[in-house]
C-alpha cells in the first residue's frame, strides 16, 4: 500500500477523533468549568505553580510524554506487520490515550494538583496508595535510566547532534526569560526559538564532536550518561519557566515541523509501505504478536508515564479547566501522530523488503536507527534535503524529546521521595535538593550498577517497561473511573480500556515470566513476578472499590 494513503487514514482519524471524541469526554463525562479555580492560580508559588498559556503548557505536556518511547515502540512492534501497529497507535490514541491524559490532569486538578500516587490513597485505598508508590518508582527509574542510555547512543552515532543538543539548552534558558518577563509576544518568540534552533542543526554537521573513548576510566557512554544526569538534576530543580516550558514548547514546535517535512516528504514522494502488512516470517526468538504488540507500543498509544506528567507537573500549570482538553487529548493526539511517523519511517523508508527485513533481522532490532535512516531518506528523496542533515534532524527530535523526559521524570522522581519523606514523617529527605540526589542516586546505581562501568545497566529492566507502564496507565484509570462513578457519570468510557488494558497486562507478564526463566534471566525473573502480583491486586483494588461505591450510591439514591 502507499504510504500517503496510510498517513491520511492514520491523521484523519485522529483528528477526528479530537473534534468529536475529545468534546464529548470534555463536556459529557468530565464536565470541564472555565470557572473553576485551578491549582495554578490557587496556589501560584512561580516555581511549581505558575498559570501558563495553553499552547505553551500543551508543548510542556506533550514533549515530556513524548520522548523517544513513542519512536522506539512502534519501531520495533513493526516486526510483526505495519497493520497491527497501525490499527493500535491510532485507534488506541483515541479512545484509550486522549482519555487517560485528560482524565489525569482532570482528576489531578480537581484535587488540589496531588499526584496520582497521593490522589489513589484519597480515592481508592491507602493498600493502593502503596503499590501506586511502587509501581510510579519502578517506571521513573525505568525512564530515566533507559532514557540516558539511549541518549548517550544517539550521541555517539550522530556527533553532529551534540551542536544542535546543547545548544537547545541555551535557547531555552533565553526564551524562558523572554515569556516570563513578556519582553516579546509569543508568536515572535516562537519563531525565533524556531530559527535558533533550526540554525543549530544546520551547523551541526560541519562542526561534529565527540567526547573521548576513555576518560578518567569512562567510556565514552559513561561520561554522557554521568553529564546527562547532573544536566537532569540541575533543571529538575529551577522553576519551571526558566527552562523546562520554554525547552518543552520549542522542542513540540521544532517536532511538528519535523512531522510537516516528513508528512510532506511522504506527500512528494508517496513512497510504498516496503514492509509487509502482516508478516508471516518473523525471525526466530521473536514472540507472540498478542500481547505483546500493545506493551511493545506501549508510549506510542497509552502510557501511564503521561498520568505522571499530567499530575506530576501538568496539572500544576493548568490557567483554566477547559485548557485540559486542547493539552491532554491534543497531547495525546500529538504522540500518536510521531508513532504513525515513526510507522510510515520505519515501513516506507527502505529501497526494498530486503533491506528492511536487514534491519530487523531480529526481535528487538529497528527503534530509533530504523526511524532516523528510513525517515532521513524519505525527506533526502521527497525534498531534496541532504541526507546528512536529515539524519541530523530526526536525531536531534529524538534526543530532545528523550532529553525532555528525562528532565520531566526526574523532577517527578523528586516529588515521589518527597511524598515518601511526608507520608513516613521524614523531613530531611522532603527537602528538594536530598529529594533530587536520592533521585539521582537511584538512577546511577542501576545504570552502573547492573550495567558495570558503561552505565548502560538501565537497559536490564527495559524489556519490562511496556507492562508495568501499561500496569501504571491501569492504575491510573482505575483513579478516575472511581472518581466518576462517585459523581454518578458514565464511567464505561474509561472502565473498558482499564478492563482491556489489565487483561493484556496480566498476558504479557505471563508469557515474558516464562521467557526470562528459560534464558535464566533471574533479575528480569523477580522483577516481572513483582509486577504480576502487583497487577492482580490491582484488579482485585478495583474490583472491590468500585463494587464499594457502587452501593453506597445506590443506597444514598
Amino acid at each position: 500500500m502507499n504510504a500517503i494513503i496510510v498517513m491520511l487514514l492514520g491523521l484523519g482519524a485522529m483528528f477526528l477523533g479530537y473534534v468529536f471524541y475529545s468534546k464529548f469526554i470534555a463536556e459529557k463525562i468530565y464536565k470541564l468549568d472555565p470557572n473553576f479555580k485551578t491549582p495554578a492560580h490557587e496556589f501560584e508559588d512561580g516555581v511549581d505553580f505558575v498559570p501558563t498559556n495553553k499552547y505553551v503548557l500543551w508543548g510542556h505536556h506533550f514533549t515530556s510524554v513524548a520522548g523517544a518511547a513513542p519512536i522506539i515502540g512502534p519501531a520495533i512492534a513493526v516486526i510483526w506487520g505495519w497493520v497491527p501497529a497501525f490499527l493500535w497507535v491510532v485507534f488506541g490514541t483515541i479512545f484509550f490515550a486522549g482519555v487517560h491524559d485528560a482524565g489525569a490532569i482532570w482528576a489531578s486538578n480537581r484535587n488540589k494538583a496531588k499526584s496520582m500516587g497521593s490522589l489513589t490513597g484519597d480515592v481508592v485505598s491507602k493498600r493502593a496508595q502503596t503499590l501506586f508508590m511502587i509501581v510510579i518508582f519502578l517506571v521513573l527509574l525505568m525512564v530515566n535510566a533507559v532514557f540516558a542510555t539511549a541518549i548517550a547512543g544517539l550521541l555517539i552515532n550522530f556527533p553532529s547532534a551534540v551542536i544542535p543538543v546543547s545548544g537547545a539548552i541555551f535557547v531555552a534558558l533565553i526564551i524562558g526569560q523572554i515569556i516570563f518577563r513578556k519582553w516579546m509576544g509569543l508568536g515572535a518568540v516562537s519563531v525565533l526559538g524556531v530559527v535558533a534552533l533550526y540554525v543549530l542543526i544546520w551547523v551541526g554537521p560541519t562542526m561534529p564532536l565527540q567526547l573521548p573513548d576513555m576518560a578518567m576510566g569512562l567510556s565514552d557512554n559513561a561520561q554522557w550518561i554521568l553529564i546527562l544526569f547532573g544536566y537532569a538534576a540541575i533543571a529538575s530543580l529551577l522553576p519551571v519557566w526558566v527552562l523546562l516550558q520554554p525547552r518543552d514548547y520549542i522542542n513540540g514546535l521544532q517536532l511538528f515541523i519535523g512531522l510537516i517535512l516528513l508528512y510532506g516528504a511522504v506527500l512528494l514522494l508517496g513512497p510504498d509501505m516496503t514492509a509487509p502488512a502482516f508478516n508471516s516470517n518473523t525471525p526466530e526468538g521473536t514472540p507472540s504478536m498478542l500481547p505483546l504488540l500493545f506493551v511493545t507500543i506501549a508510549c506510542g498509544a497509552i502510557s501511564g508515564f503521561h498520568g505522571l506528567v499530567a499530575s506530576g507537573t501538568t496539572s500544576k500549570q493548568l490557567d483554566k479547566e477547559t485548557d485540559l482538553r486542547f493539552v491532554g487529548y491534543f497531547g495525546a493526539i500529538g504522540e500518536g501522530s510521531l508513532s504513525l511517523a515513526t510507522i510510515i519511517a520505519a515501513c516506507a523508508g527502505f529501497a526494498t523488503l530486503a533491506d528492511w527485513e536487514a534491519v530487523y533481522s531480529s526481535f528487538g532490532q529497528g527503534g530509533v536507527s530504523a526511524f532516523v535512516e528510513g525517515g532521513a531518506n524519505i525527506i533526502s528523496q521527497g525534498i531534496g534535503l541532504d541526507v546528512g542533515i536529515s539524519e541530523t534532524l530526526l536525531t536531534v527530535m529524538a534526543v530532545l524529546f528523550a532529553g525532555t523526559t528525562m528532565d520531566t521524570g526526574l523532577r517527578l522522581q523528586r516529588y515521589i521521595f518527597q511524598e515518601w519523606g511526608n507520608i513516613y514523617d521524614i523531613s530531611f529527605i522532603q527537602k528538594p535538593a536530598v529529594a533530587t540526589l536520592l533521585a539521582v542516586g537511584s538512577c546511577l546505581l542501576l545504570a552502573f550498577g547492573a550495567g558495570g562501568a558503561d552505565g548502560s545497566g538501565g537497559l536490564q529492566i527495559w524489556p519490562l517497561f511496556g507492562t508495568t507502564n501499561q500496569l501504571l496507565a491501569g492504575l491510573t484509570l482505575m483513579v478516575i473511573t472511581v472518581m466518576l462513578v462517585r459523581l454518578g457519570r458514565p464511567m464505561y468510557v474509561t472502565l473498558l480500556p482499564l478492563i482491556f488494558l489489565l487483561i493484556m497486562t496480566v498476558f504479557a507478564l505471563v508469557i515474558q515470566l516464562q521467557g526470562f526463566y528459560e534464558q535464566e534471566k533471574y533479575f528480569l525473573f523477580f522483577l516481572d513476578i513483582v509486577v504480576l502480583i502487583a497487577a492482580i491486586w490491582i484488579i482485585l483494588e478495583a474490583t472491590a472499590t468500585l463494587s464499594k461505591v457502587s452501593k453506597e450510591n445506590k443506597a444514598a439514591g
